[in-house]
């Protein structure tokens, strides 16, 4: 499974599916491409001012995804999509959120739904 399979299935295929779960793999593929996207956009904004309408659609395009993925993740470690909450707490709420994000999943079925499936490509 490859980056940019999985930013697809993230950002195409399941846009806005809060239910069921997300693979550490998924997750971190999605954020890894998501870095680089805005790395390349930051340099282009750098070269021409033109390109911080990209940038902002972009940024725009995948607060969805990216939070329908990051629930997911939770699930997957059989915590409440809510948790992502814990977030907004500066500092703490991060390093919580990144513990759990890193946290390997439950295997088998949780309360969230079957173990998650690898991102299809």
């Amino acid at each position: 499974m490859d980056m940019i399979n999985i930013w697809k299935t993230v950002v195409l295929q399941r846009y806005a599916k809060f239910d069921g779960r997300a693979s550490r793999a998924e997750f971190w593929w999605f954020a890894l491409a998501n870095i680089i996207v805005y790395i390349v956009l930051a340099v282009l904004v750098a070269i021409s001012s033109i390109f911080i309408i990209l940038y902002i659609g972009y940024a725009i395009a995948v607060i969805v995804p990216s939070i329908a993925v990051a629930i997911r993740r939770l699930h997957d470690t059989d915590k409440s999509g809510w948790f992502l909450l814990i977030g907004l707490i500066p500092f703490v709420g991060w390093i919580i959120l990144l513990v759990f994000y890193i946290m390997e999943g439950t295997s088998g079925p949780n309360n969230f739904g079957a173990a998650a499936e690898p991102a299809a490509a």
